[in-house]
């Protein structure tokens, strides 16, 4: 397997701050992976400089072969950790806008995944519920045929119900010749998608492995694992 994420060296400083520490990362295509650490770890961080928000203050990082740029925002897609649609928005509004924006943008699959969500196009994002707003910018994120996808923190803050909505959404749409990148503190709800996973704490890697080798040499899940490495 080729990797698809390639990151050497890097660092991002916030004054006398190390948010990252001199991170070196690879990641395979086809695998969904875990970026498992507390709030102030340095998830967010990375998250953003692989999506081209934030530059780095040294080392390099390379997605589909590509420096983070043009390049490789045509082939990462992303969920960021806030709603990012308008208010005045209707659901229909928000398709529009990434039709305009992506042409890797399947209208039939998004259609797909907002019957699978129980949503509907003259929905007004206005009136949508945390759980709802979830599933909506999910279903965009998921409806690109991306190289990369990148879910920053997808489940935080939502009821059971749709958080296992978000997870089955997840696993059924995931394709093989793609990779995710799924950052979150929710380890217990996630762990059984994640092929891979990377424990960050002050902006180092401290772990990372196969999830199932990591739990069978261990002899923990990878949630009792977490809260050993993290002390909660």
């Amino acid at each position: 397997m080729k990797n698809i994420v390639e990151i050497n060296g890097l660092a991002k400083h916030y004054f006398r701050k190390k948010a990252l520490d001199q991170l070196n990362l690879t990641i395979e295509e086809g695998k969904v992976v875990g970026i498992l650490g507390p709030n102030g770890s340095g998830k967010t961080t990375l998250i953003k400089i692989l999506t081209g928000l934030l530059r780095q203050t040294g080392g390099e990082v390379r997605i589909g072969g590509y420096k983070v740029g043009v390049a490789t925002k045509s082939i990462v897609s992303y969920l960021p950790d806030r709603n990012f649609l308008y208010k005045w928005m209707r659901i229909k509004d928000a398709l529009k806008l990434y039709q305009d924006f992506y042409e890797d943008f399947d209208e039939k699959k998004f259609e797909a995944l907002l019957d699978f969500m129980k949503l509907e196009k003259d929905m007004k994002i206005d009136t949508l519920s945390k759980g709802m707003h979830e599933k909506l910018n999910l279903s965009l994120v998921l409806a690109r045929d991306a190289k990369l996808y990148i879910l920053d923190e997808p489940i935080a803050g939502v009821d059971p119900v749709a958080r296992d909505q978000i997870l089955d959404a997840i696993i059924g749409n995931f394709r093989e010749n793609s990779s995710m990148i799924i950052t979150t503190h929710l380890v217990r709800d996630m762990e059984s998608i994640l092929d891979e996973v990377v424990f960050l704490k002050d902006g180092r890697i401290v772990l990372a492995g196969n999830a199932e080798q990591l739990r069978e040499e261990k002899g923990k899940q990878i949630d009792t694992i977490y809260k050993e490495v993290f002390g909660a």
